[in-house]
């Protein structure tokens, strides 16, 4: 049974915009463990829904896919925004 996490894209720490932060992806948990190859040494598996990520629109429409697909799925909160205020007279003080 495939499992899958729902959650929303946080806002890029290096950056100050929020492009797509209002949007839903839905992920697959991975079925197996990486290993190393032996020729190149990378990391990898064989497991390819490892490589899926769908978007949504909104929580409720991610939902709805993963119940209509017969996934178990857990919902991730979004990390609520915490604003730091200051002025620019506090560099000084």
């Amino acid at each position: 049974m495939a499992t899958a996490r729902i959650y929303q894209r946080p806002k890029n720490a290096m950056q100050s915009g929020r492009a797509r932060t209002d949007a839903w992806l839905l992920e697959f948990s991975p079925a197996e463990a990486k290993r190393p190859d032996p020729l190149t040494g990378w990391a990898g598996s064989g497991d390819t829904r490892e490589q899926v990520r769908l978007g949504f629109p909104t929580q409720e429409a991610a939902i709805a896919y993963a119940e209509r697909e017969g996934l178990a799925f857990t919902v991730i909160a979004a990390p609520e925004r915490k604003l730091k205020l200051q002025a620019y007279a506090d560099n000084f003080r």
